[in-house]
C-alpha cells in the first residue's frame, strides 16, 4: 500500500491531499491486498455540520480516505498555502471505481435513493462496463436506520451479498453512521459514502456540465433544478459557512518555503 497521503486541515476536516486518480489507486491497492477502507467525500454542507457536531468530526476524520468533494474547500486550501490537487467527487468515483471493479472481477453494491434510483444506476453502470458484477441493489425505506430492526435487515442484506466496494447513497452523516458499521462486517470491502451518485448515474436526477463542475458553480445547477430542496441549505447555511471559511483561510495562510 502507498505511503499515507499529506491530509490537509480545511474547513474543521482533515483532508487527503490526492487527486482522484490516486484515490483509484490506493483503493485498487487495497482490494487487491484483501484490505477494505472507508471514504467520505466532505463538501460545505458536511463541514458546516462537523464543525458543530464533534461525533460527526470524528466521524469523517477517522475515515481511510478523505477527499474534498467541495470547490470551496479546495480553493480555501489554495489560500492557506497547501493545496488540494482537485476537487473528488462521489459522483465521479462511482465510475472510475467501477471500472477497475469490472476488469477484476470485484462485486460491487449500490445503496440508497429513492425506490428504483440503485436498480437505474446499476444499470447504467453495467451498460457501460459490461462486466461489471453488480451483486445487490437497494433503495431502503425512508428513515429505515430510526429502528434497530430496520437498520439491521438492510446490514444482513450488504453482508450476505459479500461486496469488494459498496456506494452508499444516503446523505450524510446516515451514510457514514452506516458504512462504520458495516466497515467492521465486511473488512475487505472498500465503501464510499457517494450522496445523489447514484441518481446522477442513473440519470434519475441531471448533473451540471463538466464546465460548471469545474467552475465551482454544480451548486448552482442544482439549486435551479432541485430549489425547493436544495434552496435553504446552500444559501442560508452553506453560503455565509463558504464564505467565512476562505476569509479565513486567506487570513491565515501559511508561507509557502
Amino acid at each position: 500500500m502507498p505511503e499515507a497521503p499529506r491530509r490537509v486541515l480545511v474547513g474543521g476536516v482533515t483532508v487527503d491531499a490526492l487527486s482522484e486518480a490516486q484515490v483509484v489507486a490506493r483503493v485498487v491497492a487495497g482490494l487487491a491486498a484483501g484490505r477494505g477502507g472507508r471514504i467520505v467525500t466532505p463538501n460545505v454542507d458536511i463541514c458546516r455540520s462537523a464543525a458543530a457536531d464533534p461525533a460527526l468530526r470524528e466521524l469523517v476524520n477517522t475515515a481511510d480516505l478523505v477527499v474534498a468533494d467541495g470547490m470551496p474547500l479546495v480553493w480555501a486550501s489554495r489560500l492557506l498555502g497547501v493545496p488540494l490537487p482537485e476537487r473528488v467527487t462521489g459522483a465521479d468515483l462511482i465510475w472510475s471505481l467501477s471500472g477497475p471493479a469490472a476488469e477484476r472481477g470485484w462485486p460491487v453494491y449500490l445503496l440508497g435513493g429513492p425506490p428504483g434510483v440503485a436498480v437505474s444506476a446499476a444499470r447504467a453502470l453495467v451498460r457501460r462496463l459490461p462486466g461489471l458484477r453488480v451483486c445487490g441493489v437497494e433503495s431502503p425505506p425512508y428513515a429505515f436506520d430510526r429502528t434497530a430492526a430496520g437498520t439491521a435487515r438492510v446490514l444482513r442484506r450488504v453482508v450476505a451479498a459479500r461486496p469488494r466496494i459498496v456506494f452508499v447513497g444516503l446523505g450524510f452523516p446516515r451514510q457514514d453512521r452506516l458504512v462504520a458499521v458495516l466497515r467492521e462486517r465486511l473488512p475487505d470491502a472498500w465503501f464510499v459514502g457517494c450522496g445523489a451518485a447514484l441518481a446522477f448515474a442513473g440519470g434519475t436526477v441531471p448533473r451540471a456540465p463538466g464546465w460548471m463542475r469545474r467552475a465551482g458553480l454544480e451548486w448552482a445547477f442544482r439549486l435551479v433544478t432541485e430549489p425547493g430542496r436544495l434552496a435553504r441549505r446552500y444559501l442560508v447555511d452553506d453560503l455565509p459557512f463558504a464564505a467565512r471559511l476562505l476569509a479565513t483561510s486567506l487570513l491565515t495562510r501559511r508561507p509557502i518555503c
